[in-house]
C-alpha cells in the first residue's frame, strides 16, 4: 500500500478512501488537493435503466479528475427523492430531514478527517437542496473549501439539444441520462425494454418557477426519447461532462493559495 501511495502522490489520479492505512492518513490528506463525495439515490428511472443510475453517473464522474490528486470516498445512496418517483418499484427515499442530518455528518466527517477541501459529484438532482444546506452548516463550524458538481448540469441544454436532436432529451430517464449510464456501464442499460414517451411540455412562460407534481402527465416514474442515444452519443457525454468537470476542478484549485 505504501508504494500505491507514493504513485498516487506522484501521478495523481483517484486514491480510494477505503484503501488508505490509518498511519498513512496524514501523509495522504497532506498530498491530496481534495477529497470527493459521490452522491446518487436508489430510485426507479424506467424499465430501461437500473435503480443505480444516479449512484453509476455520480461515481463514474467523481472518478474523472485526472491530473489531480483526489481522495474518493464510499457513495452515499440513500438519500431523499421526489414524490413523483416516491411509489415506483425499488425507489428507496430517506426523509428529507434524515438525509440533511446524515449529509452534514459525512461532510464534516471528512473534513476533520484532514481534507478541508471536499468536491461533492451528485448524481440525483433532489439532492442539490439537501447538499448545499449541509455545506452551509459544516462551513460554518469548519475552517473548509466544498464544491458541489451536479454531473445533470455540466452539459447545457444547447449542447444536448447538438448531440441529440430538437426532441426533449433531458427528462428523468430520458436520452440525457440514459446515455451517460451507458458510457459508464454499458451492460446495466436495457434500451430496447421500452418505447418512448414524451415529457410533459414545459409552462408556456418566460417566467422561473417550481412545480411539484405528485403524478406528472404522461409520466411512468420517467419520461423520453431513449430512441435517442447510441454509443456515439454516450460517449460524447460522457467525454464532454468529464471536460467541463476539469475544467471546473482546475479553476477551484487554482484559487487555492489561501487554503483553508
Amino acid at each position: 500500500m505504501d508504494e500505491l501511495i507514493s504513485a498516487w502522490i506522484v501521478g495523481g489520479g483517484s486514491l480510494p478512501a477505503t484503501r488508505v492505512p490509518g498511519h498513512e492518513l496524514d501523509r495522504v490528506a497532506g498530498a491530496a488537493d481534495f477529497a470527493v463525495l459521490p452522491v446518487g439515490a436508489v430510485e426507479w428511472h424506467g424499465p430501461h435503466l437500473p435503480l443505480g443510475t444516479d449512484l453509476i453517473l455520480a461515481d463514474g464522474f467523481a472518478s474523472e479528475v485526472d491530473g489531480f490528486r483526489a481522495v474518493l470516498y464510499p457513495a452515499v445512496a440513500y438519500t431523499a427523492v421526489p414524490g413523483q418517483t416516491r411509489h415506483w418499484p425499488g425507489t428507496i427515499g430517506v426523509r428529507p430531514e434524515v438525509a440533511l442530518a446524515y449529509m452534514c455528518d459525512v461532510l464534516e466527517g471528512i473534513v476533520a478527517s484532514g481534507f478541508p477541501r471536499v468536491l461533492v459529484v451528485n448524481g440525483h438532482d433532489a439532492n442539490m437542496s439537501t447538499v448545499r444546506s449541509a455545506m452551509e452548516w459544516v462551513s460554518g463550524r469548519q475552517r473548509c473549501s466544498l464544491l458541489l458538481a451536479n454531473w445533470f448540469q455540466l452539459i447545457t441544454p444547447k449542447e444536448t439539444t447538438e448531440i441529440f436532436g430538437e426532441l426533449p432529451s433531458r427528462g428523468h430517464g430520458g436520452a440525457y441520462e440514459t446515455a451517460a449510464a451507458l458510457a459508464f456501464d454499458s451492460e446495466a442499460v436495457h434500451l430496447g425494454a421500452v418505447s418512448d414517451l414524451p415529457p410533459k411540455p414545459k409552462l408556456a412562460t418566460a417566467h422561473p418557477y417550481v412545480l411539484v407534481e405528485s403524478n406528472p402527465d404522461p409520466w411512468q416514474g420517467w419520461s423520453g426519447h431513449p430512441s435517442l442515444v447510441t454509443p456515439a452519443a454516450a460517449a460524447r457525454v460522457r467525454e464532454l461532462a468529464a471536460v467541463r468537470l476539469r475544467e471546473l476542478l482546475h479553476t477551484w484549485n487554482g484559487n487555492a493559495k489561501g487554503r483553508p
